[in-house]
């Protein structure tokens, strides 16, 4: 905390160039310990490269406020100093990115990080707490990235319980959202929580229909519809429904599944057996509650062995209860929809508000879903789909996606903590609001 912090920067650097020399070794473990393609694996590593290379330049813009003071020869100003330990608590399906986010910000904002990584990417953050480790340990940080783990969520909760542990970020349900922020409430911690995401896309009668199904099928299908990005919910405009629906079917064709270290496949596995039994219960689910399934519907069959699923497209008249659930598996809901008012009221009526999205090329409808009325997502975009956001913005979400921020913009702010100091210069002792304590 001592440390400078663009020295603090420089190490950071280091960092990045470390990743960036290992990256197609890197990229690959996640694929063969997760099941993400290649092209999506190695893309995992540049985001942490990235956001190494953000952190660089954070660490000479940590900046405060000054402010004049209502007292004459004085002066305000606010400075932020590092928080301490930073505990930090990862999901599968981002082993390495969702780490990077939080651990490089913390380092040049001067914090320590514990680490506690899904059991089911623990081969990756082994991999980068030894790569990172090393260069920490050469500027003389030894115990700058620890690593701990356990396979029943017990030192997660000890995590969250430990009152030297001032600020935990925690990615993955809802349900362990609630835990992690229970427990650190308790102790009048903070949590930084990015949970659950039920993301959907509107798509107005004016849109460019060719953006619509590449974005779409990549929102939906990659990593097997196991981002909280996921693109989990279509509402078209009824003008262009039917195009919309046959354009999907004949793209969703088109997705190779298979081998995730094989170029040519677009789709991998589920994570679990677990994950599948999810996938087939939601579809199940749905068809009771009246949707129709238009594509896939179950497991591949034939070649392929495991965990292997098809994606899915479930085509509903108006939203169903199942639409209000995060399924971790590629499942898109299709409803028609009769004007914007109504795609953004269907939009917003379920718990979750991570990712959004409209495509259309009519101002007035792009900048009545960007409002205060619109939607009410951590992200919202325009003319691109819910998944593959950038470093350079707060990464996050509200209501049960949980209200935190990670990765761009200010987000470094929740690393630190905030001190207001006022300077008096002159022999005089005014005090403010101009109260009058004069002794005798």
């Amino acid at each position: 905390r001592l440390v400078p912090a663009p020295q603090r920067g420089q190490m950071v650097r280091e960092i990045g160039d470390i990743l960036r020399a290992k990256k197609r070794e890197l990229g690959l473990l996640v694929t063969n310990e997760v099941g993400k393609i290649v092209a999506e694996g190695e893309g995992e590593i540049q985001e942490a490269i990235d956001i190494a290379e953000f952190a660089v330049g954070l660490s000479r813009q940590l900046y405060g406020n000054a402010m004049h003071s209502e007292r004459p020869n004085h002066r305000m100003l606010e400075q932020w100093h590092p928080l301490g330990v930073v505990g930090v608590i990862t999901a599968f399906n981002f082993p390495a990115a969702v780490w990077a986010w939080n651990a490089f910000i913390a380092a040049v904002c001067g914090d320590t990080v514990v680490w506690k990584p899904s059991e089911r990417g623990l081969m990756t953050a082994i991999a980068l707490t030894e790569l990172c480790g090393e260069v920490a340990t050469r500027w003389g940080f030894p115990g700058l990235f620890s690593l701990v783990t356990d396979s029943d969520g017990a030192l997660g909760k000890r995590i969250a319980a430990d009152s030297r542990i001032p600020l935990v970020s925690a990615t993955g349900s809802v349900r362990m959202g609630r835990s992690v922020a229970a427990r650190v409430g308790e102790r009048l911690g903070r949590s930084l929580l990015e949970l659950g995401g039920n993301n959907a896309v509107i798509v107005m009668g004016d849109a460019d229909l060719s953006l619509v199904i590449r974005s779409t099928v990549f929102g939906a299908v990659g990593t097997a519809g196991q981002r909280c990005t996921t693109t989990r919910r279509l509402f078209v405009e009824q003008t262009v429904y039917s195009a919309v629906v046959s354009q999907l079917i004949s793209a969703y064709g088109q997705v190779r599944i298979g081998d995730p270290r094989e170029s040519a496949t677009l789709m991998g596995p589920l994570i679990s057996e677990a994950a599948v039994a999810q996938y087939e219960h939601a579809i199940k689910q749905a068809q009771q509650q009246g949707g129709k399934v238009v594509y896939g519907g179950g497991r591949v069959q034939g070649m392929l062995s495991g965990w292997y699923v098809q994606p899915t497209i479930i085509e509903v008249s108006e939203p169903i209860p199942m639409m209000e659930e995060e399924t971790f598996a590629p499942i898109l809901y299709v409803c028609p929809v009769k004007s914007l008012q109504d795609a953004i009221e269907k939009q917003n009526a379920v718990s979750q508000g991570l990712s959004s999205a409209i495509f259309t090329q009519n101002v007035r409808c792009s900048e009545a879903f960007l409002s205060a009325a619109g939607s009410d997502c951590g992200i919202a975009n325009v003319n691109l789909g819910t998944s593959g956001a950038e470093i350079g913005g707060a990464f996050g979400g509200e209501k049960d996606t949980g209200g935190g921020r990670e990765s761009g913009s200010d987000s470094w702010k929740q690393y630190m903590r905030r001190q207001t100091t006022t300077i008096n210069f002159g022999a005089e002792l005014p005090l403010a609001q101009g109260i009058m304590f004069e002794l005798s």
